[in-house]
């Protein structure tokens, strides 16, 4: 019997997997939507310590991930002899056993897929993480075999915090309980059980020991702790006869054995195949999706170290949520906000995970997400949100802000010693290694202008005269102040200017005055503006953070901590960028410039075979050959490369 062969949008063959320097710098991601994932290598050698195949939230330890089942190796038997497709990293740069010499091609259209071929054995291997629970499933089809075959399974456990390692130790409890067609073991107090069950009956043979010194190299190239020991309990063993599929759960609960097929072919349904780019997108962007409970929703920021924050959050909302047809998730994770907003500017306390709230361009981009949803659904808006955004305004104008001081020419200053002010000032990074951006910044003006813009045409919509000439006035001044700061005699917009001290520095940030819907400069200062953009900041993977023109520029992501968190926002390349880099140049060359946004496309599309499968990481080098770094999958890139191709969809209708 031959296994189908399949052309797939996402496929890697036999070639490029038996290649470790290939395939382990390629990986694959799924997500419950709940904070649980599953991340690992296509080879599945895991290669950072927050790759398992089962990493959930602990509520009763702490806000993190936890890694409770590591791996799970497979070891095929015919005529007793003996073939592990497992594969570890040990000291030395020794892989064993070396399982990925039998593969014979993996894909990932719906699930991904593993392909294994040992003699006459050929093996499937599916893996499918559930939407309801914190639940791996698998399942094997032995697709081929020309005798008795008994497949062996050893589960390695680690049953630690993603960011931490383990070791052997005499505290780790080694017992487990028998369950329906499998085992539970729980190895550490505070922590859930871990039920391993099949859909058939499994003997479970207690052998344990520790596997000593794994070694994880994305760590140890990164300069962080890198190796540790898993526990292995024991193995389990099962017949498979030609033509059988038997599906594997890894569960904090206890499964219904009989029903695991089937459920396992449901969700199949449920999956939107990878066959796309678009799909590719939609399907990353659905992963960042966050319910802690069954009325709130949010955004995590990225993949597989994550979190939700308010600035990434409301920054990649338009984009995964009416970037794919989501507006009732739009209204969700607004509304699941809106307490937490009103919390701040009543001066209250913060609750839950919008406490960095306060930082001074948060508020600046609820009220533009909101722009992108009255123009989505105007009924909608004005039924829920037309007077938050005037609230909003309000507070900030009125200087209620703690982060934002409103000056007498209208504009808004912000002080980097307080909080972080804009993207280029990430909470985590250390502070001596962010740009000195402070006083004004031309995108919090540029996105306060829009601000004060919508406001008035909400006020004219409500026939607020009183308000829309407030607006109107207060619009104009913002404008005209804006213009005599920022625009400069080199064709383009300082960068950010506190007191008499001006930043010549070629950044991505002024293409927010240009991109907006209410757009600052008139078309020939935009054109001119674009062409340095084009020529100083474009890659074929995002618009870098600084021109190689501008001092301290330093395009790779390479050396110590401070140095690689200096490279992201003096050199580094941003996808999400592109949104604004494809809006600013259609307005400006329209129908002319069509061909070649389309081609600068293809450069982000590339990258759905690379990293994380599918999906986009944090940020890319500078200069060629553009290695991704940070997160292996980041919200705020999807969201901005989903709302590129809205952009470039929508022009292609309208010509």
């Amino acid at each position: 019997m031959e296994y189908n062969k399949t052309n797939t949008y996402l496929k890697f063959d036999k070639s490029r997997m038996v290649n470790l320097e290939y395939s382990l710098k390629r990986e694959i991601l799924r997500t419950n939507r709940r904070g649980a994932y599953h991340c690992t290598t296509l080879v599945e050698c895991n290669t950072r310590k927050q790759h398992g195949l089962l990493v959930m939230p602990v509520p009763k330890l702490d806000n993190s991930n936890h890694v409770l089942l590591s791996s799970f190796d497979e070891t095929v038997i015919q005529h007793g002899a003996e073939f592990n497709l497992g594969i570890h990293k040990y000291d030395g740069n020794n892989y064993s056993p070396m399982g990925h010499k039998y593969i014979r091609e993996f894909n990932c259209e719906s699930l991904p897929q593993t392909i294994y071929r040992v003699g006459g054995v050929v093996l499937a291997k599916e893996k499918m993480f559930s939407l309801n629970g914190n639940t791996i499933y698998i399942r094997y089809t032995l697709l081929d075999a020309h005798s008795p075959t008994t497949i062996r399974f050893r589960p390695f456990l680690a049953f630690r915090e993603i960011n931490q390692l383990t070791e052997e130790n005499t505290v780790a409890e080694h017992g487990y309980k028998e369950v329906e067609n499998g085992i539970s073991m729980c190895m550490y107090s505070g922590y859930p059980e871990l039920f391993m069950q099949f859909n058939k009956e499994a003997k479970f043979i207690f052998h344990p020991s520790w596997y000593k010194g794994i070694e994880y190299e994305e760590d140890k190239m990164a300069g962080l702790p890198y190796k540790e020991d898993l526990y292995v309990p024991g193995y389990f063993e099962l017949p498979i006869e030609k033509g059988e599929s038997i599906i594997f759960s890894a569960s904090d609960t206890t499964a219904d054995t009989a029903n695991l097929l089937s459920l396992f072919e449901e969700g199949i349904k449920n999956r939107t195949p990878r066959s796309s780019f678009y799909n590719c997108l939609k399907n990353s962007g659905h992963q960042f999706y966050f319910r802690p409970s069954a009325d709130e929703l949010y955004l995590l920021n990225g993949y597989p170290y994550g979190k939700v924050t308010a600035r990434e959050q409301f920054m990649a909302l338009p984009g995964l949520t009416l970037g794919i047809e989501r507006p009732e998730a739009f209204e969700q994770i607004m509304d699941t906000a809106i307490p937490a907003i009103e919390a701040f500017m009543k001066g209250e306390p913060v609750s839950g995970f919008l406490k960095d709230i306060s930082n001074a361009d948060v508020l600046l981009w609820i009220i533009k997400d909101l722009k992108k949803f009255s123009e989505y659904d105007h009924e909608r808006f004005y039924a829920k949100y037309a007077s938050l955004v005037n609230r909003l305004v309000a507070f900030i104008q009125e200087g209620n802000h703690p982060e934002l001081t409103p000056l007498a020419n209208g504009l808004l200053s912000v002080d980097s010693n307080i909080g972080n002010p804009s993207w280029m000032h990430h909470a985590d990074s250390p502070r001596e290694a962010r740009p000195p951006r402070t006083g004004l910044l031309v995108e919090v003006n540029a996105a306060w202008y829009s601000a004060l813009m919508f406001n008035r045409d909400i006020a004219h919509h409500l026939q607020d005269e009183k308000l829309e000439k407030k607006m109107t006035a207060n619009a104009e001044i913002v404008k005209a102040s804006f213009l005599e700061v920022f625009l400069n005699d080199g064709g383009y917009l300082y960068d950010y200017v506190v007191g008499n001290y001006v930043d010549w520095s070629v950044r991505p940030n002024m293409l927010l005055a240009i991109a907006s819907d209410y757009p600052l400069l008139d078309k020939r200062q935009s054109k001119s503006i674009i062409d340095i953009v084009t020529k100083e900041l474009l890659t074929a993977k995002g618009l870098r953070t600084l021109s190689p023109k501008s001092i301290g520029f330093r395009p790779r992501v390479e050396g110590s901590l401070v140095d690689r968190v200096y490279s992201c926002y003096n050199g580094a390349a941003w996808p999400w960028l592109l949104a604004s880099y494809l809006e600013a140049y259609l307005k400006i060359f329209q129908r002319s410039g069509y061909s070649f946004l389309d081609r600068l496309l293809i450069g982000i599309e590339e990258e759905m075979s690379n990293d994380c499968i599918g999906s986009l990481s944090a940020l890319y080098d500078g200069s060629i050959p553009y290695f991704g770094h940070g997160p292996i999958s980041y919200a705020i890139n999807i969201a901005g490369v989903l709302r590129a191709l809205d952009i470039q969809q929508s022009f292609a209708d309208e010509y």
